[in-house]
């Protein structure tokens, strides 16, 4: 069993080391009811992330652009997302992601 602690007043049993590597600032967290979650930021870059697992992606502040790439590896259209929008992201695909300006912060539930 975890250490119980919050994180901006929500419970969490567990923190991962925080995940940086120069373009994005991730802190993955475990809440008490088993949910996991990674909430950061992305500086203004342009990224290819994958994923094993569903997300949905939402924005807290900030905007991006994100295009997914299909099962074949070929990107699809660019759609802009800002504050208080989500997008999501199926199970064992990549995107693209632009950040232009300010910083994208984001909220990440895994499904």
């Amino acid at each position: 069993m975890g250490i119980t602690t919050t994180f901006d007043g929500v419970a969490v049993t567990t923190q991962a080391s925080v995940y940086f590597d120069g373009k994005c600032v991730s802190h993955g967290i475990q809440l008490a009811d088993g949910t996991k979650k990674s909430v950061g930021v992305i500086v203004p870059a342009a990224l290819t992330f994958g994923t094993g697992a569903p997300e949905i992606m939402e924005g807290v502040a900030g905007s991006c652009r994100v295009r997914m790439k299909g099962a074949d590896g070929q990107p699809g259209e660019w759609k802009t997302y800002g504050a208080g929008e989500s997008f999501n992201v199926p199970g064992n695909s990549s995107f693209d992601i632009e950040v232009v300006g300010e910083p994208y912060h984001y909220i990440c539930h895994y499904g």
